[in-house]
């Protein structure tokens, strides 16, 4: 691809499969793909699989599958674990440099040098040792173990400018070189990111805060390898709304958890798209408007409330505001013939709070309900049932019929209407039966019991 060529904006998403996408996940996913598209640039999915002895294909199958459903389409997808001689040669190029070195420390001896230091109440900073070491105790160490590598910052205050954040600073000599490759050669995120994120032109990068202090290290990283830095920008991290941090350790859902909990794909992309910005979230069954106003200097820096019944309550307004066409398919899954589907979701959108309640609806339409009928209207509802014509029924049924049973009775409003509900669907409240009861197969039998099945 010539320059001319180039993107201007290419993201990525790059989820470790080594489990299942939470919420938090989500939220990075949605941001970098966004951007991409509001820019008409392009946005990849890079599996972080570099962890053989974790990483497993089924995981990266739940990844794809969650994207798909938030209707995430990307234009690449690529394997770290395919680009290991690339990772490999970069370390290699920072060896040579200078930058990269031997160090013969085993897990244990770093973890009684980072206990010394928090007990004199310093920072657990690594101590450079290995750089120390005399030739002849570096050769005995070579001969008796195995080195991992580890980067050699350059103690300076490493700054950028964070499309969130603002101005960020980060005092690099604060920070230990960090681990670039392990006793048996695996590299580790930290390089392979930045290999990665160079080589597939990645210009923005959009992560959590917690990457934060990685950042510093990756820009020097950059600078290293000859390659410019991308844009940065670390969104806030969630929490519960009793202030607890959302992870999976606290129970955050997965997309798979939230999907069988029948939230609708289109909310949870609109609510992502704005949760934790200065712009409310917003109903609408194309997030293709919250795209292209998306402002990422908007979002804020505090913790961001992630609250389940909010997501619930907007999933519920986002599924009575789609069209038919957006869920037929879904409704004659759950057994909805298609010429029924239009005129059943008039009439029960209004009511349902998953897709999953308007097939019960049908159900209650194609079989009939058992009657629920209160002992002190049981005289009344005998009357009631004896003006009722036999099915089939037009879209004046219901007018005509309590019209004729408010003649008949002297009865109105809740004491009319609220028993004639129950008598025909089971139910206290539901859709407006005006436009229920033409869909009604059935009429039940005066007195209660099986419902008569028409001629």
């Amino acid at each position: 691809m010539s320059p001319a060529e180039q993107p201007s904006t290419v993201t990525r998403f790059a989820p470790s499969p080594t489990g299942l996408l939470h919420v938090g996940n989500l939220r990075t996913a949605v941001l970098g793909w966004a951007l991409a598209r509001r820019d008409g640039g392009r946005f990849i999915l890079r599996l972080d699989d570099t962890d053989s002895a974790r990483s497993r294909p089924e995981f990266a199958d739940a990844i794809r599958r969650d994207l798909d459903w938030l209707g995430l389409d990307r234009d690449a997808e690529v394997r770290q674990s395919d680009r290991r001689c690339r990772h490999r040669a970069a370390l290699g190029r920072l060896a040579e440099a200078g930058r990269a070195y031997d160090c013969f420390e085993t897990a244990e001896e770093l973890a009684g040098k980072r206990r010394e230091e928090q007990a004199r109440g310093m920072p657990p900073v690594y101590d450079r040792a290995a750089l120390r070491l005399d030739p002849a105790e570096r050769a005995r160490l070579a001969a008796e173990r195995t080195p991992h590598r580890r980067f050699l910052l350059e103690h300076e205050r490493v700054g950028w400018d964070d499309l969130i954040r603002g101005a960020v600073e980060v005092d690099a000599a604060s920070l230990s070189d960090p681990v670039l490759a392990r006793e048996d050669g695996e590299i580790l995120y930290t390089l392979a990111s930045v290999v990665d994120d160079a080589e597939l032109g990645v210009t923005h990068v959009v992560r959590g805060a917690d990457h934060l202090s990685n950042t510093a290290v990756q820009i020097q990283l950059f600078r290293a390898l000859g390659a410019p830095p991308p844009a940065f920008a670390h969104h806030a991290l969630m929490t519960w709304p009793d202030g607890r941090p959302l992870s999976k350790r606290h129970g955050a859902p997965s997309a798979a958890d939230l999907r069988e909990a029948g939230v609708e794909p289109a909310a949870l992309l609109s609510f992502l798209l704005r949760l934790g910005s200065a712009d409310p979230v917003e109903v609408t069954a194309d997030p293709g408007t919250l795209v292209a106003a998306l402002d990422l200097s908007r979002f804020g820096a505090a913790p961001t409330v992630f609250d389940p019944a909010e997501l619930g309550r907007h999933s519920a307004r986002t599924l009575r505001a789609l069209p038919v066409g957006r869920v037929r398919s879904r409704l004659e899954a759950l057994g909805v013939p298609a010429e029924v589907a239009p005129a059943l979701w008039q009439a029960v959108a209004p009511n349902v709070e998953r897709v999953e309640d308007a097939g019960e609806w049908w159900a209650i339409c194609r079989d009939g309900a058992e009657p629920a009928i209160a002992p002190e209207d049981e005289a009344f509802v005998a009357e009631a049932l004896a003006l009722l014509p036999s099915p089939p029924w037009g879209p004046e049924a219901w007018y005509a019929w309590t019209g004729a049973v408010k003649a008949a009775t002297g009865r109105k409003g809740a004491a009319l209407y609220r028993p004639l509900r129950r008598a025909l669907t089971g139910r206290d409240r539901g859709p407006e039966m005006a436009a229920l009861m033409p869909l009604l197969r059935h009429a039940p039998r005066p007195g209660g019991g099986d419902p008569a099945k028409p001629a």
